[in-house]
């Protein structure tokens, strides 16, 4: 009796240890097979902005190559007219807050993010920007504080965060800091590959940080170049070396100052070179159908519009319409309230149709990662 309990045992453990074996290898699949996410965000981004890309570029604007097309209401909890750290909250949260608040609640309570979640579930992460990487926009995917001006503080949770891949500018937030440590020691203690002065290769198997100016980089008309394209398809390369999904938010971060400087050629040329990267990711995603690519704005910087351009004669002031030329105007050196154009395409695009809030976004990123294959 007790030669075939043990036996018993013994098959039972054998049955066991190959379901378990099983379930690994089942869970293995599904993250190979999971949803790649490519979020882009043009900030201060509206139809205006846009619509520059046809009137002032010398060929065929990327927006054009896609079918799947909605709007989202930009608003927070507190104000109408929204800032970029609520608006991207409630990208990253699936609910809106106030303005102001960095992956809070509008109660302030810490909120998982979309990257976090994502990162428990064996994604790979990344954030790119044009500004500095504690910036309201891609802090709100790692941090969790009351106000977006606690770039220290901000600075102290992304190196803790564990985000793959980082690219933008705030060596000071992480180095010169008003409580004397340097940040860098601790990014390199979690395993990052880092670089502070510029773009460079990176190192699979590692994590990696290009955090190269001080504060945010040079807009486009002073010099900047194709870091945002270059930085986004570096980031691709590195991800497709590890055969895990992934999580990446692009930033084209200048379109709004653009429009809060009134100045209607850094808004062109910003618009042109977000534009540009998009051409760029979303040949990727043509090449690997197990993406979804979704680009939008968190709110319109400028009340900009497109309109008639005149000639002014300077002797007499008198304007004279030049019929195939347009002008950017602008209304306001601020936010605005428009509606938010949202471009999808790949996996799951079609989920981003009609007419939502910005926390929407969240739901049906998680809603195509979710749907069966």
């Amino acid at each position: 009796m007790m030669n075939v309990t043990k036996k018993s045992l013994v098959v039972l453990g054998a049955l066991l240890v190959n379901a378990c074996l099983l379930e690994l290898n089942a869970q293995e699949t599904q993250t190979e097979e999971s949803l790649n996410v490519i979020l882009m965000i043009g900030d201060g981004m509206g139809i205006p902005q846009i619509s520059s890309a046809f009137y002032f570029g010398e060929s065929r604007p990327n927006f054009e190559r896609f079918e799947e097309i909605g709007l989202h209401k930009s608003y927070s909890t507190s104000h109408k007219i929204t800032d970029s750290a609520a608006g991207a909250t409630a990208f990253s949260t699936g609910q809106k807050t106030y303005k102001r608040a960095i992956g809070v609640s509008k109660d302030t309570i810490p909120q998982e993010t979309i990257l976090e979640k994502l990162k428990k579930e064996g994604y790979q992460t990344g954030l790119i920007s044009l500004t500095s990487i504690t910036h309201a926009t891609p802090a709100s995917f790692y941090a969790h504080v009351k106000d977006r001006d606690m770039h220290e503080e901000i600075a102290a949770q992304l190196v803790t965060a564990d985000v793959d891949f980082l690219a933008g500018g705030g060596r000071k937030f992480l180095s010169n800091r008003s409580d004397g440590k340097n940040l860098f020691s601790t990014l390199l203690e979690h395993n990052y590959n880092l670089d502070t002065l510029k773009l460079s290769s990176s190192k699979a198997g590692m994590r990696n940080a290009f955090i190269v100016e001080d504060e945010g980089l040079p807009s486009k008309i002073d010099g900047r170049g194709d870091f945002l394209k270059e930085a986004s398809l570096e980031a691709l390369e590195y991800f497709g070396k590890a055969e895990k999904p992934f999580f990446l938010m692009i930033e084209g971060s200048y379109i709004d100052w653009g429009g809060h400087d009134m100045n209607p050629e850094m808004m062109i040329e910003e618009v042109a070179d977000f534009d540009t990267t998009i051409g760029a990711v979303l040949d990727y995603v043509e090449t690997h159908p197990n993406t979804l690519l979704v680009i939008t704005a968190d709110h319109e910087t400028g009340g900009a519009s497109i309109g008639k351009y005149y000639e002014v004669d300077e002797e007499t002031g008198e304007k004279t319409e030049v019929p195939e030329k347009v002008a950017v105007y602008f209304i306001t050196d601020q936010h605005s309230g428009e509606l938010i154009p949202v471009f999808a395409a790949g996996k799951g695009a079609e989920n981003f149709k009609g007419i939502y809030q910005n926390s929407a976004i969240y739901h049906k990123i998680l809603k195509a990662i979710n749907a069966k294959n």
